[in-house]
């Protein structure tokens, strides 16, 4: 079988997590959306089984980083019959198909998640018409229930974390650890819950708590004294846990260095919080460095539901402990504190100012004194990465270069409505000091 992973419209609701990455990238438990797919269907890496399509801006980037998928190619598409799939899918596992043969449609709570088709179907698909050729297979085909669910917005990727981490532990049938392992670290909790890489480091006084789920500690990890890690919980390879608390429901990604006490929280790679602070039901893109103590809210202090500033404006999450959600390359500094449901876009630089900071972060933005404001030039943004991604021994590619000029101009608006706002709000202040002359 062949696979085709779309994005539909839907996937901007995902932002700022899907500026600078496909939806189907997105992490969820131990693997990528896409991944999940892949696994379900079981369909196989290479270009002759997985092509994408991506929103344009995207393409380049995404054949960049995975030159094993055909992205935007409508000769692949053409080669013969496709399994098209909607990367905001995630289906049943096991997950129960129709026969492959004759064209039909995959429903999702009534909605359609994947088609299998023909080569001259699949060939209409266009980055364009995502939603309405998916609207033209149900006229056309049978449709079949499947079940599954669907990732709307970035806090459902994090509500729905825990459970997969657990699930992707007894898909996957893994435990076991040496006795090397067993001799520096305790184990609280059933042992077959632990599945501990052998090229690990456990340093002494580490503590792993497998009584409410299963942890993973994958290749390569560096795990220092005085560590407790609770499951349910996936910590990727090469990366460095510094005195840290985790809690369940989280998965850190490959090359992270993560200290303090991080909750129910995906850190999706190559991203630093080395310091004491706290972080809870969040999601953090790559390259993005918390400064000492930053620490965010994941719970209004009247239990109320948490909105959330999607490109600025406030949308209800229907949930209670909802944390922040921070796109790659931002930065904050030391003692930020961020407020619950807080939205940081990619490359901001975000400063203390003593009180709670904005919500509201639009890409290439900066926080000064507790106002949004313009940041930095994008030359000195740009050069700030590669430092960032060199001391990885990763490159600040021309093309990703390219990918960030286009969102500089496609969040443009987004920033000025921001600045707008911030400049009415700093008018609206009324001080005592101001009014005393002082």
């Amino acid at each position: 079988m062949r696979l085709c992973l779309v994005e539909d419209h839907a996937v901007a609701g995902l932002e700022p997590l899907t500026l600078t990455r496909t939806a189907y990238d997105l992490r969820l438990g131990a693997l990528t959306l896409g991944g999940r797919l892949a696994r379900a269907l079981n369909v196989g890496p290479g270009p002759a089984r997985r092509g994408a399509i991506v929103r344009p801006f995207l393409a380049a980037i995404q054949r960049e980083r995975d030159p094993k998928t055909a992205v935007n190619d409508a000769h692949w598409l053409t080669r013969g019959p496709a399994l098209v799939a909607k990367a905001r899918w995630v289906p049943a596992e096991p997950m129960v198909r129709p026969a492959d043969g004759p064209g039909w449609v995959g429903l999702c709570d009534g909605l359609p998640a994947c088609a299998h088709v023909g080569p001259e179907s699949a060939g209409e698909l266009t980055p364009q018409n995502v939603d309405d050729w998916f609207d033209d297979q149900m006229q056309r085909l049978p449709c079949h229930e499947l079940g599954g669910e669907w990732i709307n917005r970035p806090w459902d990727l994090v509500a729905r974390n825990n459970d997969y981490i657990a699930a992707d532990f007894r898909i996957n049938n893994l435990r076991g650890f040496t006795n090397r392992h067993l001799a520096t670290a305790s184990i609280v909790g059933p042992a077959d819950r632990l599945c501990v890489h052998d090229s690990a480091r456990i340093d002494p006084y580490t503590v792993f708590d497998t009584t409410s789920g299963p942890i993973t500690i994958e290749a390569g990890v560096w795990v220092q004294p005085f560590t407790r890690v609770e499951g349910p919980c996936i910590i990727g390879r090469d990366t460095h846990l510094f005195r840290a608390n985790i809690r369940g429901g989280v998965t850190i990604g490959p090359t992270c260095r993560v200290g303090g006490e991080v909750e129910a929280s995906i850190i999706h790679g190559c991203s630093n919080k080395y310091h004491e602070g706290f972080l809870g039901h969040a999601y953090i893109g790559e390259w993005v460095n918390l400064g000492a103590i930053t620490s965010n809210s994941d719970l209004r202090n009247d239990y109320g539901e948490v909105q959330v500033p999607l490109q600025g404006d406030p949308v209800a999450t229907g949930m209670a402990k909802v944390g922040c959600f921070i796109g790659d390359h931002t930065r904050t500094g030391l003692g930020s504190m961020l407020n619950t449901g807080t939205v940081a876009g990619v490359m901001c630089n975000i400063l203390p100012a003593g009180p709670l900071l904005p919500k509201h972060v639009p890409s290439f933005a900066a926080v000064l004194y507790g106002k949004v404001a313009p940041g930095f030039p994008l030359d000195q943004m740009f050069a700030t990465a590669k430092i960032v991604k060199g001391r990885r021994g990763h490159e600040f590619t021309p093309v990703e270069e390219q990918l960030y000029l286009d969102l500089y101009e496609q969040t443009r608006l987004e920033r000025e409505r921001a600045f707008h706002r911030a400049q009415e709000k700093h008018r609206g202040d009324h001080w005592p000091v101001k009014a005393l002359g002082l």
